[in-house]
């Protein structure tokens, strides 16, 4: 027996990283998962490797191999039409019911606030923060719809508490996400769903471990070093370690929380 027996789940960014190690964990514990990833580039700002189709089908191996069921497409966040059609044709295969959402797919790329392109913000506030609205509207109508309450989590970051420097669209990104959840958890209370927030440090993924020009901001500006250093030097998290948290928020042992931001972050915003 696992602790999601029948639940089902939609992750946002499922091909790698975190979003893949989420869905992975899920079914173990008996859940039904739909995802989705673009599989491409999602801005030319972007330089650590991106996701490709070879990876999101790795992701639905690795999810078939726990015994789990999954239905994960190709497919934009910022493209509300195709999250309603996927989570729709999702909810209907696995019973008609959406029990925990966890919004994950997201970017992240460099630049003094007044040295950046327009295009460079635009594109990082329309998938981390207007992609995020754009996975609630898809998905909040089924878990009413359902009635059985639910979780809801989005995934913030230490910058989405602590601004950061040489981040500032992703800064700001992050930051609107905990007011975009807050609103949430207030006006889907009575519905016993639950909306928080959780607030990474840097995670040993692509984004967070192979982004050449996240080595040159260090390397040429070091007097920013001390905002991006955590109390505990233990380098980056491993996926594992946000999956603990996310399944733990998602569970009814934590049944009591809501509108929080959760932090699993070495002590990073007290720095």
């Amino acid at each position: 027996m696992g602790d999601f027996d029948g639940k089902v789940v939609y992750i946002t960014g499922v091909a790698r990283g975190q979003g893949r190690k989420h869905a992975i964990r899920f079914a173990r514990e008996g859940a039904r998962i739909i995802g989705m990833d673009l599989c491409a580039a999602p801005s030319e700002y972007v330089k650590y490797p991106t996701t490709t189709e070879d990876d999101l089908a790795q992701t639905i191996e690795k999810v078939e191999a726990e015994g789990g069921e999954i239905l994960a497409e190709i497919g934009d966040v910022r493209d509300l039409a195709f999250q309603q059609d996927l989570v729709s044709r999702g909810v209907e295969r696995f019973g008609g019911r959406l029990d925990v959402v966890v919004a994950n797919a997201g970017i992240c790329n460099w630049g003094k606030v007044w040295e950046i392109d327009e295009q460079q913000w635009q594109d990082t506030l329309d998938i981390n923060l207007t992609g995020y609205w754009k996975t609630l509207k898809a998905t909040i109508p089924h878990m009413l719809e359902a009635g059985n309450g639910g979780s809801i989590l989005l995934v913030s970051s230490v910058a989405g508490l602590k601004a950061m420097p040489v981040q500032a669209p992703y800064s700001a990104s992050k930051h609107g996400v905990v007011g975009l959840a807050q609103t949430a958890a207030k006006e889907l209370g009575e519905h016993n769903i639950r909306v928080n927030t959780i607030h990474p440090y840097g995670v040993l993924t692509p984004m967070g471990g192979e982004d050449p020009d996240a080595l040159e901001v260090f390397n040429t500006m070091p007097q920013f070093l001390p905002h991006f250093t955590p109390i505990l030097g233990m380098g980056m998290a491993k996926t594992d370690d946000i999956s603990d948290s996310v399944l733990f928020l998602a569970s009814d042992a934590a049944r009591t929380i809501t509108a929080s931001t959760f932090q699993v972050d070495m002590g990073a915003i007290r720095v």
